[in-house]
């Protein structure tokens, strides 16, 4: 689990860069890390990558809270999501096709896109 919270949160970070730079040829330049955090945490723009830091806050919670038991059924359902939430499309409007144009236009997204994958295959295994 712990492999896979690294991943996803390499993910994550891959992700805000690339909608940094998309949102910075739009309204220019993001001066500090603190003004992009709060453009993360508060400017729609960035809203769809909310299911990514909920995700990393629940596999915390789950690792750092004494009072959650990890059992092989959460870690399963937890690895269920992620492999659910990093299922690119082409279809509708949501998180799926946002994070499909991210890894069409930022090698970066793509790279951690596939470290996430090669831990949820050895999960798999």
């Amino acid at each position: 689990m712990l492999e896979l919270r690294h991943r996803l949160l390499c993910l994550y970070g891959a992700l805000i860069v690339a909608e940094q730079h998309t949102y910075e040829c739009i309204h220019g330049r993001v001066g500090t890390t603190d003004e992009l955090l709060q453009l993360v945490l508060n400017d729609p723009w960035f809203t769809w990558l909310c299911p990514v830091l909920d995700l990393l806050l629940r596999i915390d919670q789950l690792l750092n809270d004494d009072a959650f038991d990890i059992t092989h059924e959460n870690v399963e359902h937890l690895v269920a999501e992620v492999r659910a939430l990093t299922r690119p499309s082409i279809e509708g409007d949501g998180f799926e096709r946002a994070y499909y144009e991210a890894l069409h236009r930022t090698p970066d997204v793509v790279l951690a896109h596939f470290q996430v994958t090669r831990v949820l295959l050895a999960e798999a295994a």
